[in-house]
């Protein structure tokens, strides 16, 4: 997750570079259940509105997250399919509050209502994530659902009204780009201090679907207006927080905007991304799915490292006999084509596996999705840059 805000603030007001500090386990994303109300055209999970046998249980459940937590696991991000369609998500909810954990709840919001709030306030989650794919048209098209989108504005209206902590999530493909102004500002008339801007990753559905991802020019203007719309609300003392992911270029072409706009900041913020340094799936961002599998990250769910029914979690997560990996937790990654070749690997990293397997067949290769030209990162090749002359989406 690339936060922008954060870089934001520390752009108009610098704090020293002090040595980083390292997390004390992964931020586990759980798909605690597979089953959902919807079956939306991006879901990495492909989910269904069944049940799906062999899901972990209530007890299996408990049992994992207390190796979790002695293993330092901060956070858990709770999730499906559609999590509140397990009868014990407050449950569970619950006991990893008491645990110490940082629990979020990733919903479609559709199914949030006056019923069922007063439990999600006692269950005291600390973040309720809520997705949007754009205005209503747009959406119900996406999550294949008519009423889906007021169902879920809804459902985010209840949580502000109940003092829950709630954002906005949207995936961008070039279908909906053009909505996003749109979006920015929902979240100002709905009091929204949350925005997850997540490019489009190639897993599940959102793999079948990568021929709509939105054009490279179409997201360098997306993240302009990210941007500005972060930089706005940190001058204005405003304390939202808007965020990217699935794409770790996004530090370093903030890093060139900043070039152009506040030079004489740039070196600063330039340690300040390095020391983030990019992409952090098998490192610092793990996933469990509904069978205890365990993956690299939420969108690696065709490779499994192990399950949390044959060894811990624990144990699954430092072994490095599995090539994956130990290529993911190699510092630097040794990553080849235009990647390896960047002047500014050390930001982002590499960037986002899965993409090179899924067109490559190669997890090790450049990442197709890098957005910024070759002068941009620094090298001499020319070409990557004919696919910004495609007409972008305007925003």
């Amino acid at each position: 997750m690339f936060r922008i805000s954060h870089f934001m603030r520390e752009l108009l007001e610098p704090t020293p570079l002090r040595p980083a500090r390292q997390p004390t386990g992964p931020v586990v994303i759980w798909n605690l259940v597979r089953r959902c109300n919807l079956t939306c055209r991006h879901c990495y999970s492909i989910s269904a509105d069944k049940d799906f046998p062999g899901e972990l249980s209530r007890a299996e459940v408990f049992r994992v997250m207390e190796d979790l937590r002695r293993f330092g696991v901060p956070a858990l991000i709770l999730s499906g399919g559609e999590p509140l369609l397990r009868p014990d998500i407050f449950e569970i909810g619950r006991r990893a509050r008491e645990m110490g954990f940082y629990v979020a709840l990733s919903s479609n919001g559709t199914l949030i209502d006056e019923h069922n709030v007063q439990q999600i306030v006692e269950t005291g989650f600390h973040y309720v994530g809520i997705s949007i794919d754009g205005m209503r048209e747009t959406h119900d098209a996406f999550r294949r659902k008519q009423g889906a989108f007021d169902a879920a504005l809804r459902g985010l209206r209840i949580c502000r009204q109940h003092g829950i902590k709630v954002g906005l999530r949207f995936t961008m493909t070039e279908e909906n780009a053009a909505q996003l102004p749109q979006l920015l500002r929902l979240m100002e008339d709905e009091g929204v201090d949350k925005f997850y801007f997540s490019h489009l990753n190639y897993a599940g559905r959102g793999n079948k679907n990568r021929e709509s991802d939105a054009f490279l020019a179409t997201t360098r203007r997306a993240m302009e207006l990210l941007f500005e719309r972060a930089l706005a609300d940190a001058q204005s003392g405003r304390p939202t927080e808007l965020v990217s992911g699935n794409n770790d270029a996004d530090g370093v072409y903030l890093l060139r905007w900043v070039e152009r706009r506040y030079p004489a900041q740039a070196e600063h913020l330039r340690r300040k991304l390095v020391q983030w340094g990019g992409n952090s799936s098998g490192v610092n961002v793990a996933n469990i799915d509904n069978l205890g599998n365990v993956h690299p990250d939420t969108m690696w769910w065709h490779h499994t490292l192990g399950n949390v029914r044959q060894r811990p979690f624990s144990e699954i997560w430092r072994d490095t006999s599995d090539p994956i990996m130990a290529g993911l937790k190699a510092r630097p990654r040794a990553i080849s084509g235009r990647c390896g070749r960047c002047r500014e690997f050390a930001i982002c990293g590499g960037n986002t596996r899965v993409r090179a397997l899924q067109l490559t067949g190669d997890p090790w290769a450049e990442d197709p999705a890098c957005y910024l030209t070759d002068q941009e990162i620094g090298i001499e090749e020319s070409g990557h840059g004919r696919e910004m002359e495609r007409r972008p989406v305007a925003l």
